[in-house]
């Protein structure tokens, strides 16, 4: 589980997934970015710790641990499965993971819910099992071996 109660008010945000760094750091903790220097003032605004995406914006999971590391899946229907199903819509190949293990569903003011399934190893996020929780800018999710950071943003932009 990551520490982001630790990072300094004056961390980098990551210009690709708006995740809060260390100040510092040249590489984002979440999804392995380069980072922009500190004095490097064309990074932009970001919100971090969002709840509802704005305009244009959709909510994504990224891949920070596993056999797909660095994928990125964005949400866009009303509900995501997430499984080892060959079904599901995020398809996590692992027996450590559930046929139909977890899903993410969009609720009415636009704000997205991750549920478990009853998957047998459970849904974690920020290291708690959860059966039901809403996602927020940044959260981590693990299911089984696999680790996936919720971001919001834009689809279709350069990396």
């Amino acid at each position: 589980m990551t520490d982001t109660g630790s990072v300094p008010p004056d961390g980098i945000v990551c210009p690709r997934c708006s995740v809060l760094n260390a100040a510092g750091a040249n590489f984002c903790t979440a999804c392995g970015a380069e980072l922009p220097a500190d004095d490097d003032v064309s990074t932009g605004t970001y919100q971090v710790g969002v709840d509802v995406p704005g305009s244009g914006e959709v909510g994504q999971l990224v891949v920070t641990r596993g056999a797909t590391a660095g994928a990125r899946y964005a949400l866009t229907g009303e509900v995501t499965s997430i499984g080892r199903h060959p079904d599901s819509g995020i398809f996590l190949d692992d027996v450590t993971v559930s046929r139909r293990h977890a899903e993410i569903r969009r609720a009415g003011d636009g704000q997205y819910l991750l549920s478990d399934a009853g998957s047998l190893n459970g849904t974690y996020l920020d290291g708690d099992r959860i059966e039901e929780a809403a996602l927020r800018e940044g959260a981590q999710i693990q299911i089984g071996k696999f680790r996936l950071v919720f971001v919001i943003g834009t689809l279709g932009g350069h990396a």
